[in-house]
Parts: C-alpha cells; structure tokens; sequence
C-alpha cells in the first residue's frame, strides 16, 4: 500500500465517532444546535419558516443592502452577479444566469439570501426581510406584479420560468452502464477516417474573426474571393420639427420629476441608475455611451428599435409589458397626456 493510502486510512480511522468516543472527544448536538443548522429550504417549501415580504418593501432594503454590489435593478455592478434579465441569453457565448432565465427553484433564491447575504453579514436579515427581497427580485425578473407579497402560504406555488428544462441526473444509470462494461476488442476498423470536424458541427463556439479566417482560408483553397457581408443600416427615425406649446414643455418637466431618479437632461447631464436621455426622441435605442444597458434592450436594439413617439409613449405606458427583462422598475405613466408632455420635453433636449 503506498504512503498516501497509509495516511488517508488512518485520517477516516480517526474521524470516526467511534474512535472520537474513546478518546473522549466532543458530544452529541443537541436540539437545538441540530434546529440552528439545519436551515435549508427545499423546492417543496419544507423549511421556510412563518413569514410574508412585499414588493415594495422588498426594494428598500434590496436598495440598502444589496444595490451597493447587485445595482439598484439587480444589473449588477462591476463583476458582481446580475440579478435581473438574461432572457434567452442561455444559448449564447455568454449567458447571463438570473433568477427570470435560469435558475429553477424559487427556494434557491430564499435559501441562499437567508443563509449568505448580504455580502459580510451573512444572516443578518430577518425572515420577513428575506421574503421581501425575494419578492423584489421576482419582480424585477417580471415575474410577480408591482402589489405583489410572497409568503411561506404562497410560496410553492411560484413557478420559475427555466423549471422545464432541468432533469434529474440519470447518469448512473443510463451512462454508467453502458460505459463500465469490457471493451470490445474484436472486428476493429484496420483504419480510421475522420468524416467532420468539431467546428464544422457548431460543437465548437468560434468567434467572428476565426469565422472569417477559416473562410478566407478555403476560399484561398477554392481561389474564390470570400463575399463581404453587407454592412447593417440603422435606420433613424425621422423627427417633425414642430412649434412646441410652452405650457406642454412646462407640464412635462412636471411629469419628468418622476424620471429624475434615474436619468437627467441637459448640458451637464450624466449616466446614473438609467442613461442620459438627450436626444433620445427618433434615436435608436441603447446609444448612450458609456451606459450599460440590460440584455433585453441590447436585443431589442440590435433588432432595429428606434425611440419614435410612438414606441416611447408605449415603453412608458408600461415598461415591463412593451420589453421584457428591462432593468427600469419604473410602474409607466398610465395618463397619455402626461407621457406626450414628456416626450416634447425630451426632444428639447438634442
């Protein structure tokens, strides 16, 4: 047997609580001490302790506890974990895992707030704000409304978007078998012919670059020039220049108070919690440099949105309706005279 075998048989003959007894180490945990550790919660509910959160109490103390690494939205900041979004992102090179695309129980999120967060003080939190905050968080994934309040009553039946797609794992019994058998050593191939190559199957995740070398490469190979790909238009929006009514200017400065939060306007203007917003009217969206925006608008930037009036004034009306996985919490401004109003205050600002 060698040294290292020697070593690890006497570590477990060690351990055990047999030996321990005779050496006259520790004792059993008592009730209590087993009820302080065992506090997981399960898919099923069983563990959550009595207890209730709101939406709205969710984000206050999301915001003083935890926006300082998640971002007030859940956007995440610097290499913090985003929270909120990442909707069908699970495809791509980089997909962003939240509680809206991937995860697949809801006790996760309850189970590991309580037991790890906030970040330095962990299980500093009381049961309800943990109800709260988890409430906050399906919110900000779209999942519950605004008035919501998630308790140990209602809590099983929070289903998670990304549920369907996890399995358990069969392997031992499906793999192990057939793998773990003796190998066949008989009629082999006298030779061995590679009929495709991982690339070429989409098994191997290639950046644009490499695309374009392998095929200029065969290109080269076929003594074709490789097809330049047409360059994208973005197409702007084009914006009627018209005589504003003072009065209207006047209320949507009003009706922007309520965005002031977040965004600003003007020459000394600066990204915040949302982006700047000059010059936003018949712009396409997601333009502001220097802002990082949620996976939702990026996509839906890419697919050619533009901010006219009228996709504004229904972003506004109700921002989690016109595009899923946005970051902006705001509820929307349900009066259409005050979302026009604003809207001519915006296009004052170019």
């Amino acid at each position: 047997m060698s040294k290292f075998l020697k070593i690890a048989a006497a570590l477990v003959v060690v351990s055990s609580p047999a030996f321990a007894a005779g050496l006259d180490l520790g004792r059993a945990a008592t009730a209590e001490e087993i009820a302080a550790w065992d506090i997981d919660v399960r898919p099923d509910g069983q563990g959550l302790p009595e207890g209730s959160g709101d939406v709205w109490a969710g984000e206050e103390v999301f915001t003083e506890r935890c926006a300082v690494c998640h971002g007030d939205f859940g956007e995440a900041v610097g290499r913090w974990p985003a929270l909120a979004g990442g909707h069908g992102s699970l495809t791509r090179e980089r997909p962003v895992k939240t509680i809206g695309s991937y995860w697949p129980y809801l006790s996760t999120v309850w189970d590991y707030v309580h037991r790890a967060m906030p970040f330095g003080n962990a299980q500093s939190l009381t049961d309800d704000e943990v109800y709260a905050i988890t409430a906050y968080l399906l919110y900000l994934n779209d999942l519950v409304d605004e008035d919501f309040t998630l308790s140990h009553e209602n809590f099983a039946g929070i289903t998670l978007p990304n549920e369907g797609n996890f399995f358990p794992d069969d392997r031992a019994e499906m793999e192990l078998a057939a793998f773990s058998g003796e190998a066949c050593m008989t009629d082999c191939k006298d030779s061995v012919e590679i009929t495709m190559r991982a690339a070429v199957l989409d098994v191997t995740p290639e950046e644009t670059k490499a695309r374009q070398l392998k095929e200029a490469v065969q290109a080269a190979k076929d003594g074709k020039a490789p097809e330049a790909e047409a360059p994208v238009q973005v197409a702007q929006a084009e914006t009627a220049v018209a005589e504003v009514d003072p009065a209207m200017l006047e209320e949507g400065e009003a009706v922007f108070k309520k965005c002031m939060a977040c965004h600003q306007v003007g020459d000394t203007a600066k990204n915040r919690a949302g982006p700047v917003l000059n010059g936003v009217v018949g712009s396409p969206a997601g333009g502001v440099d220097g802002f990082r925006y949620s996976n939702a608008l990026q996509s839906a930037a890419e697919d050619g949105l533009v901010w006219t009036d009228e996709d504004l004034s229904a972003f506004l009306e109700k921002p989690r309706s016109f595009l899923k996985g946005t970051k902006m919490s705001f509820g929307g401004l349900k009066s259409e005279e005050d979302r026009a109003a604003v809207i001519a205050y915006l296009k004052s600002f170019e």
